[in-house]
């Protein structure tokens, strides 16, 4: 899975969205992105919010991994019957150095305060629908746990999860330094 993601974020394997994206969908269903009816009995949506590329990054690989994961991910929603939206509302505050060979608390020092979420990006939250964060690989769960901080204080969140596309064995490791 690995060489699949990279393949697709560091080689421009845009082929490998779709599947990636089916992934990341089962991933969603399995954290109970979809289940039951949300207000007055209408379905509920599942917003899904990106993890933010930089613009140099984006700019560099020519396009943005995560959100086209996710949205890959939603047409895979939609199409068995969910009702599915990527709502791409995080931003980078500042920035953040390239995380590779970082510890984890390292990790999360980069990215403390370093997410943000847009001016009117909590009212693109329905009250029906679960906000799932998405990426492509765990490590640490840094990113997502600044991602959670961001769209915590939205009025429209009552919901969060996320889910990834991968993540190595050891990133459930507890205490690691």
């Amino acid at each position: 899975m690995r060489e699949l993601v990279l393949a697709h974020k560091e080689r421009g394997a845009l082929g490998l969205a779709r599947p990636l994206g089916e992934a990341l969908a089962g991933a969603a269903e399995a954290a109970g992105g979809g289940e039951g009816a949300g207000v007055g009995g209408a379905p509920r949506t599942i917003h899904l919010v990106p993890m933010p590329s930089s613009r140099a990054a984006t700019r560099a690989r020519g396009h943005d991994p995560t959100r086209r994961i996710a949205l890959a991910a939603a047409g895979a929603l939609r199409r068995a019957g969910r009702v599915a939206q990527v709502v791409p509302v995080l931003r980078q505050r500042r920035g953040v150095v390239d995380q590779v060979g970082l510890s984890t608390r390292e990790r999360r020092a980069n990215l403390d305060g370093a997410l943000y979420l847009v001016t009117g990006g909590d009212a693109l939250f329905s009250e029906s629908g679960r906000v799932v964060i998405v990426d492509d690989v765990m490590t640490s769960g840094a990113s997502l746990t600044e991602a959670a901080r961001a769209l915590s204080g939205a009025g429209g969140v009552k919901d969060l999860t996320a889910v990834v596309v991968a993540a190595p064995p050891d990133s459930f490791e507890m205490n690691r330094n």
